[in-house]
């Protein structure tokens, strides 16, 4: 669910890739050497993906038959480095034995091609890639238990950790970037498509804070441990499939983690934050989630007191991104407004309550929760 990077939010609208099916067909076949037997679309923010199934793998007996067509759109498209940074990272994390996609190699051995296409004026290009398919369902789909918050946040630490630690690259450098507007230290850049809010109570909580964000988590960026962010651990990104028969006990394993595009230099403490924030979208009780993400985060990971004291404001400031944004976005955009507006239904309340609540008392419900699972693991 990317943006452009860079300031430009005006682009959703004017570069988002619009291939027919019989182009994509053809494409598929010219590019890899595939020959596709079905096609679906699949909904995105600002790219075109596929769903397709393929026929007549030349000699490849074991090869996988369902692929995801990723369609980049014509402005990230033109940062080739950060697009082969981030499927180098897929790469890299299924070697790790994360349950991250894999790319299927273009007819000249590359993980990519520029390809233009589509009707619209200009000729615009496109990055295009085909990924492995990853069985699962999206959270979003199922009814959410503590297990598998625990076991997210637990993913969430070992994904960073892990590229923080292992991962290297010529282009790793292209992930500093800088005005992006999802990177989580840049809440305050929200202030230029505040205006996509109507003048509402919503606005003022968010206009609050951006303020609050601006005098208390940007002066303390320098004390967060820093490291390479997935950035967009939400509901519709990460995947899970139930391995038990029985519906009383159904524990959840994680078996897909989607959408690299938001892949940035950033802070451990971020990605917490932002489970958190699309965990809490997920919930019937949205208050208590973050103590049980926090507390699988911990179990990898604990965080420091500076860290753990800005998780309120960041949690907040993810919120205000995702509803500023889709709101600006919708505006421009309003024949996507359905699939922009999924995550605006619940995330108002949400932020409403969690503001009304307050620091004080939602953080000692994060920890006191955290806490819990601490005692009980030295108790066994």
């Amino acid at each position: 669910m990317t943006m452009s990077s860079g300031n430009d939010c005006q682009s959703p609208a004017l570069t988002k890739p619009a291939l027919g099916e019989k182009e994509v067909t053809e494409l598929i076949d010219r590019v890899f050497g595939l020959k596709v037997s079905w096609i679906r679309p699949l909904p995105s923010y600002d790219d075109q993906n596929f769903h397709v199934g393929v026929s007549g793998n030349q000699g490849v007996s074991e090869s996988a038959d369902e692929y995801v067509l990723k369609i980049t759109n014509s402005e990230d498209s033109q940062e080739p480095d950060l697009i082969e940074v981030q499927t180098q990272a897929m790469m890299f994390l299924s070697n790790e034995g994360f349950p991250s996609a894999t790319p299927y190699l273009t007819k000249d051995g590359n993980i990519m091609s520029l390809e233009s296409g589509g009707t619209g004026p200009g000729n615009k290009k496109y990055m295009v890639r085909l990924l492995t398919y990853l069985p699962g369902i999206p959270v979003a789909k199922i009814a959410t238990n503590a297990q598998i918050f625990y076991e997210i946040g637990q993913l969430a630490a070992r994904l960073d950790k892990t590229l923080s630690e292992k991962f290297c690259h010529p282009s790793v450098k292209s992930l500093h970037r800088g005005q992006f507007i999802w990177n989580l230290a840049n809440v305050p850049l929200l202030d230029q498509y505040i205006y996509a809010l109507g003048q509402n109570k919503y606005r003022e909580v968010v206009e609050q804070i951006i303020e609050q964000f601006k005098g208390t988590i940007i002066p303390k960026l320098s004390s967060f441990r820093p490291c390479i962010n997935h950035g967009d651990l939400n509901d519709h990104n990460i995947l899970v499939d139930s391995n038990s028969a029985s519906l009383e006990n159904l524990q959840y394993k994680v078996s897909g983690i989607l959408d690299f595009s938001d892949m940035s230099y950033g802070y451990y403490v971020f990605e917490v934050a932002i489970a958190i924030m699309y965990m809490m979208i997920e919930s019937p009780d949205p208050l208590g989630v973050g103590g049980h993400v926090l507390a699988g985060f911990e179990s990898i990971l604990p965080l420091t007191e500076e860290e753990r004291g800005a998780l309120f404001l960041l949690v907040c400031g993810r919120f205000s991104q995702s509803l500023v944004i889709a709101a600006h976005t919708a505006l421009l955009y309003p024949e996507n407004k359905e699939y922009l507006t999924i995550t605006a239904r619940t995330g108002w309340k949400h932020l409403m309550r969690m503001f009304e609540v307050g620091q004080e008392v939602v953080e000692q419900t994060w920890f006191e929760t955290a806490r819990a699972y601490v005692n009980h693991a030295s108790a066994e």
